[in-house]
């Protein structure tokens, strides 16, 4: 399952927001320096969706703070 997730970084909490069945808002605490943000982003979604972190996937979006995820489900 593909996902759009925004990721907004610096901020004081973490947070899922979700916006529509495969859109969501993620504030992370993070910075974005060398894939902390993404890195970060993956361990939240993996554990909002209860899959193992190496069922999630970022397929675009590496610099930008629109991306899109991939959910594995087995």
């Amino acid at each position: 399952m593909l996902i759009k997730v925004k990721v907004i970084p610096n901020t004081v909490e973490q947070k899922i927001i979700k916006k529509d069945k495969d859109e969501f808002t993620l504030k992370i605490k993070s910075e974005p320096i060398r894939g902390k943000a993404n890195r970060e982003a993956r361990k939240i979604l993996s554990v909002y969706f209860k899959v193992p972190l190496s069922q999630v996937r970022l397929k675009r979006g590496f610099k930008r703070r629109n991306k899109i995820f991939e959910i594995i489900n087995k």
